[in-house]
């Protein structure tokens, strides 16, 4: 037999076995429904709907969130970058809305009797076709999304457009929703017999650190980009529009009250006004501290760095925002925003070029946050009760652990997963398309049609 003919053989017989298990899934699952119409849970609590209004509009709030990402990634890099940058984070919530829907919100939130993996709920069918499991999916398939933009920063300006694009469903069908699953639909981590088990009330590890961590392997597997570094020094390679970069940072900041406060899933959770309030002084106090630091050590504020410590902050405050006082929420912002810069200045030092800084925002400031449960949670708030307020090492002890398994599960992944797609396929565009930007060598378009581009 030929090799052609072997191929051949072999991607029908992968369609089929894809087909199959299409018809195995949708069989197992299309035998009945829940509450399809939400009249059986208007019977059952006549005040639903305001819950329903509030988790939709908060979702909403999230989905615009894609666009701060899409502006500040697109104004710390090139412009001739920028349309790559806008159809990748296009196309992260296109794509991770899909195969999400497919089979991540399954692994999920799906039945499990073994706190690994969801098995139930594939293609949204079966029982999963609810109001209350369409509620559900919609907010977190927002936060799907933003885990999967997130790396778009990391590798930008040098990855080819069909490996990201495949990428972005991968995040979104298996490395986001397994350890999802593992924190929120009901695994291990939350079981934890140290404190309240792993607490991650809105996602500082389950997002954010997800995402920065996969950033960073995407990153050191593409390389730095050309002229990054010179004699083996880091240089600054600025963006083309902080004016643009400064929008993004002030849409995601918006975006975030309904990131953190929707979380409660619950109109009727009044600890939302505590949520918004830490969001907002987290932010604040991690912009103030990202800018003082900044001046203080170079003796002129960084605007850029201002920028990411406001980000930094909110990445911070993800998961403690439910469990912690206002006092608490600007200590948590105010290190962030030290700490964001610190871990930018690390990375360059080290050779991991990460043009936004994603993996320094998202990555290191959201185990940060992780870890702020276990030292401010004053108990007020779900039983939660940290170092500072009497709780003891368990509740921290049982953070550390679900920070090293986010760590290692996203690393790993990550680095696994574009690995094999730089020997099957190759992730790097050439040195000639580099230079010549990916606007024009992977779309053949411009963001700015009259705007010359002057950098090599």
């Amino acid at each position: 037999m030929s090799v052609n003919r072997a191929l051949i053989l072999i991607r029908r017989g992968g369609l089929f076995l894809f087909f199959t298990l299409l018809f195995v899934f949708l069989g197992s699952t299309i035998a009945s429904a829940a509450d399809p119409t939400g009249e059986t849970a208007l019977l059952g609590d006549p005040g639903l709907p305001a819950d329903y209004v509030w988790v939709l509009m908060c979702s909403f709030l999230v989905f615009l969130m894609q666009a701060g990402f899409a502006m500040l990634e697109g104004g710390f890099c090139r412009a001739k970058n920028t349309a790559n940058l806008m159809l990748k984070n296009l196309m992260d919530f296109a794509m991770t809305s899909l195969s999400f829907m497919v089979m991540g919100f399954a692994l999920m939130f799906g039945a499990d009797k073994a706190g690994v993996i969801g098995t139930t709920g594939w293609f949204l069918t079966g029982d999963a076709y609810d109001v209350g499991t369409y509620l559900l999916f919609i907010f977190q398939v927002v936060f799907a999304a933003t885990a999967a933009t997130i790396v778009a920063g990391a590798v930008a300006e040098r990855m080819k457009w069909r490996a990201y694009f495949l990428y972005s469903i991968i995040i979104g069908a298996i490395i986001y929703p397994i350890y999802g699953h593992w924190v929120w639909g009901g695994g291990w981590l939350s079981a934890l017999p140290l404190g309240a088990g792993h607490i991650d009330f809105a996602g500082s590890g389950v997002v954010h650190t997800i995402g920065g961590v996969v950033g960073l392997a995407g990153a050191i597997v593409l390389g730095p980009r050309i002229g990054k570094y010179v004699n083996g020094k880091p240089r600054a390679i600025p963006g083309h529009s902080l004016a643009l970069a400064a929008l993004g940072c002030f849409i995601l900041w918006f975006g975030w009250f309904g990131f953190n406060s929707g979380s409660t899933l619950s109109a009727h959770d009044l600890r939302i006004s505590v949520i918004a309030v830490n969001t907002n002084l987290a932010a604040a106090a991690a912009a103030f501290a990202a800018m003082l630091f900044t001046w203080i050590r170079s003796k002129k504020p960084d605007v850029g760095m201002a920028l990411n410590g406001a980000i930094a902050g909110l990445v911070a405050i993800t998961a403690p925002c439910a469990f912690v006082e206002a006092w608490a929420a600007v200590v948590i912002g105010l290190v962030a925003g030290v700490l964001v810069v610190l871990s930018v200045y690390f990375f360059d030092k080290i050779g991991v070029d990460d043009p936004v800084g994603a993996v320094s925002v998202h990555g290191t400031c959201g185990v940060w946050g992780l870890l702020c449960v276990g030292l401010f949670a004053d108990g007020a708030y779900g039983g939660v009760i940290g170092l500072f307020y009497g709780g003891g090492w368990g509740q921290l002890a049982a953070q550390v652990i679900g920070a090293a398994v986010c760590i290692a599960w996203a690393f790993i992944l990550g680095y696994a997963l574009f690995k094999i797609m730089d020997k099957v396929m190759g992730i790097r565009v050439s040195p000639q398309e580099e230079l010549a930007g990916l606007d024009i060598s992977e779309h053949g378009t411009k963001a700015y049609s009259e705007f010359p581009y002057m950098e090599a």
